[in-house]
């Protein structure tokens, strides 16, 4: 029987365990194109999975374009790779085979189809930017576009493709081809961009948690869960 006595002590109980909880803000600094953005988030995921009831994190998602001048046609990914890193085919196709199969090891599918583009990512920047100014579904934006493009190929350059895509995780797809169309959030983005580069950010993915501490690339889970008790033992 539960008694008023008891549940007092339940909720104080609950109350000294809810204050054992570090909160951590993680800002992932990111580009819709980067597959290793995918590896390192769900990296990260399965670590706060592991530290329950010691770590929450507050994420949010900051722009990072690897190719601001992409043209709106985008380019072919293996001519693009070979161009920008001087990859051979081979050494293309090994480092797609590897992505594949951490990405299945962490339950992500990449789908590295033939004739697959690299994107202009400039609008998806100013939608994550507008879901995470106003909404509390930014992440599942991030996820969706993320998906849309590497798991089933879709166009996430273009503004229909992205109007589904909102409308997937719940905005309203009409406003946010609206706020694309004004150019609403752009100049705030173009900025973001400038202020990671400034404070050093050259590559991605780059995790900066509570603006001080980084752990950059597609991390495992197990280098996430000591970077983090480690930050956290130091706060």
């Amino acid at each position: 029987m539960t008694t008023p006595e008891n549940q007092h002590e339940k909720t104080l109980q609950s109350t000294i365990n809810r204050s054992d909880i570090k909160t951590v803000r993680i800002d992932i600094v990111s580009d819709v194109m980067c597959p290793w953005c995918v590896i390192g988030y769900q990296g990260l995921k399965q670590a706060l999975s592991q530290l329950e009831g010691e770590i929450e994190a507050d994420i949010h998602w900051q722009p990072f374009e690897l190719n601001p001048n992409m043209p709106p046609e985008g380019q072919d990914l293996g001519e693009h790779i070979a161009e920008k890193y001087g990859s051979t085919p081979a050494q293309s196709q090994q480092n797609r085979d590897q992505i594949t199969q951490l990405g299945a090891n962490l339950g992500f599918t990449f789908n590295f189809t033939e004739g697959k583009k690299i994107l202009n990512t400039f609008k998806a920047h100013q939608l994550l930017h507008w879901a995470g100014e106003t909404s509390t579904v930014q992440t599942a934006l991030k996820m969706a576009l993320l998906h849309a493009y590497f798991t089933d190929g879709r166009d996430v350059s273009d503004e229909a493709v992205l109007a589904e895509i909102v409308k997937e995780v719940g905005l309203e797809a009409d406003f946010a081809i609206q706020l694309l169309q004004d150019q609403v959030y752009s100049g705030d983005v173009r900025a973001l961009q400038n202020k990671w580069r400034e404070l050093g950010v050259t590559a991605v993915p780059t995790f900066i948690i509570n603006e001080k501490f980084m752990i950059s690339g597609g991390q495992p889970p197990e280098a996430f869960v000591q970077g983090l008790r480690q930050i956290t033992d130091s706060i």
